[in-house]
């Protein structure tokens, strides 16, 4: 007699059928767990079975990035020098906690080479296509992770983010992601790419199903979202430099939220912080805190003749490698100040809004070969998101409905308040799912941009 397969294995099972079927051309993994994550889905369904599940990620599908540690095998973080480094004795500190709650993990997901760049393409594998239309970025660095969650190959992915490398993906994909205040959540297991600015955060299609994954990896008791009322919040808008070049339609869609968020009576006010951004700049002329982080992370390889990494990759770390240590103690101590003063400018608000990437995804064939038009795109996909790595914030972004190509809107909240920036977003992500609808009316129209 055939014993019957529970729900969660089922549905398991439809995914690991759809990923075998594409197994000569699969560029959203790089490894799969297909004997772990059916004996974890059998678990669970015997769990709800018995009725005694663990939780609210019992039985959901985690897919998780190629730079956390899963025992007896190394840490690849994207990187081909890194196979023949020594196995993980223990999982991640976030992996143990997530499989502790029942989650499933089916594999592991491509990401750009130790952690670089926000266009998404990998010189060793291939590139993940987004999966909006293959043809274009996925974005970067949590390339895989955006994809596999967007495609519905698993229920939520677990990134990394230290310039963007959760929301930029998300934003290109159309899907939720989340970047928590850095170091809320443990970082060990995680191969770093700069340890001041790095932070761990999941991609999903919901913000509930975002701030699920981040209670459990932060190892907090999870609840239920407290929808914030939209006519009780105060938003500011840091309109100038970070809306320059913004796409039409990308701005388009922006002000009609905002249009929205005011009709909602939610409090709307545009707040200055260019003169902390230029100030941050000013700090980092010598290069910048992730690029100089990094050059000490990987000095073992960085003075080898020919490592097998990407000129990209190598040349900046060269580059930051002469950066002294007291030039970058000054750069951190500065840093301090001016996050200082970012949480003293934005008190009093619930979140600030903004464009999460100011483009959307572009085609792959104009950026493998071109590096103008590469840095270009890097630079207007990384100008936003890393404001709240530089300034230690937390931030999450939300699928936009009504552009062309997927894109995103970004709330970014205080240091610390997580749970009231996930409260805010899911507050807006209710207002965002009616955008675009047959009855919807454009209620932004002749609103003008009030540029400071």
């Amino acid at each position: 007699m055939i014993k019957q397969q529970g729900p969660i294995r089922n549905r398991l099972e439809d995914i690991l059928t759809r990923l075998d079927a594409r197994r000569d051309q699969e560029r959203t993994y790089v490894t799969l767990y297909p004997h772990s994550a059916r004996a974890e889905a059998g678990a669970a369904d015997a769990r709800f079975a018995a009725g005694k599940s663990l939780g609210p990620m019992d039985g959901k599908i985690i897919s998780i990035k190629d730079l956390f540690d899963i025992a007896g095998e190394p840490t690849l973080a994207g990187s081909v020098i890194r196979r023949q480094e020594a196995a993980a004795t223990e999982d991640a500190v976030i992996v143990r906690r997530l499989r502790d709650a029942g989650a499933i993990i089916l594999g592991k997901t491509h990401m750009t080479e130790f952690a670089f760049t926000a266009v998404g393409l990998n010189l060793h594998y291939p590139v993940p296509g987004n999966a909006f239309d293959a043809a274009l970025i996925p974005g970067g660095s949590s390339s895989g992770a955006a994809v596999s969650a967007a495609e519905g190959t698993c229920d939520i992915a677990i990134g990394s983010d230290t310039g963007g490398s959760v929301r930029i993906p998300a934003a290109l994909n159309g899907i939720v992601g989340f970047k928590p205040t850095a170091r809320r959540v443990p970082l060990v297991g995680a191969f770093p790419l700069a340890p001041s600015l790095d932070s761990i955060g999941p991609l999903a299609g919901t913000v509930a199903d975002c701030a699920l994954a981040d209670a459990i990896m932060a190892g907090e008791v999870p609840s239920p979202l407290q929808t914030v009322p939209l006519s009780e919040l105060k938003v500011g808008i840091p309109r100038g430099r970070l809306f320059q070049d913004t796409q039409t339609d990308i701005l388009a869609a922006f002000d009609q939220v905002v249009g929205r968020l005011r009709k909602a009576d939610c409090e709307i006010v545009d707040v200055m912080i260019d003169d902390l951004l230029e100030e941050f700049r000013q700090a980092t002329q010598i290069g910048s805190i992730a690029g100089i982080e990094a050059s000490r992370v990987h000095a073992g390889w960085l003075n080898d003749e020919n490592p097998l990494v990407d000129e990209r990759v190598t040349s900046t770390l060269r580059r930051r490698a002469q950066v002294n240590t007291a030039d970058l103690e000054a750069i951190l101590d500065t840093r301090v100040v001016l996050a200082q003063r970012m949480d003293e400018r934005i008190a009093g608000f619930d979140s600030i809004l903004l464009p999460a990437t100011p483009i959307s995804a572009v085609p792959i064939a104009t950026v493998e070969t071109d590096e103008f038009e590469y840095r270009r795109v890097e630079d207007l996909l990384l100008r936003n998101t890393q404001v709240a790595n530089q300034f230690d914030l937390s931030a999450i972004t939300l699928p936009l409905r009504t552009t062309s190509l997927p894109a995103g809107i970004m709330l970014m909240g205080a240091n610390g308040g997580d749970r009231r920036l996930l409260d805010t977003a899911a507050a807006v992500e209710v207002l965002l799912a009616t955008l675009g609808l047959p009855n919807d009316t454009d209620e932004s129209a002749g609103l003008e941009p009030q540029l400071l």
